[in-house]
């Protein structure tokens, strides 16, 4: 089911990896941004690294829980051209906003809406938006 889809995203095939240790949080986001993008869910790390191998993606969307040390970086030089997004709740917004000072690009707090979150991946796509509220 599309929801508000323009046909010109829905064939533009970004790819984007979710990963994030909550189940609800990965399905969430991937059925808010599959229908406009090439979406795929992730509950740990080294996979979604192991399948940028050969499908690159261009935004990682990376729940709060996950950040580590060193990770964003490592992300960044490993995966050419990559965008990451952080998933946070109110509780770890100061962590959030410190892997933006780290390379992070963006950050979505929960609770998760769809016209919040595909506004973010749009502006991280740099895509134009359609409407205008």
């Amino acid at each position: 089911m599309q929801i508000g889809v323009e046909s010109a995203r829905s064939v533009e095939n970004r790819r984007i990896f979710v990963v994030d240790e909550d189940e609800i949080n990965r399905a969430a986001l991937q059925f808010m941004l599959h229908d406009e993008n090439e979406t795929h869910e992730f509950s740990g790390i080294d996979a979604a690294l192991e399948k940028s191998a050969n499908w690159k993606p261009d935004l990682l969307i990376l729940g709060i829980g996950m950040v580590e040390a060193g990770l964003l970086q490592k992300l960044k030089e490993r995966i050419d051209d990559l965008s990451i997004m952080i998933v946070t709740d109110a509780e770890n917004l100061s962590a959030a906003v410190a892997c933006l000072k780290s390379g992070a690009d963006a950050i979505v707090a929960k609770p998760l809406f769809v016209e919040i979150v595909r506004g973010k991946v749009d502006a991280l796509f740099e895509r134009r938006l359609s409407w205008q509220p």
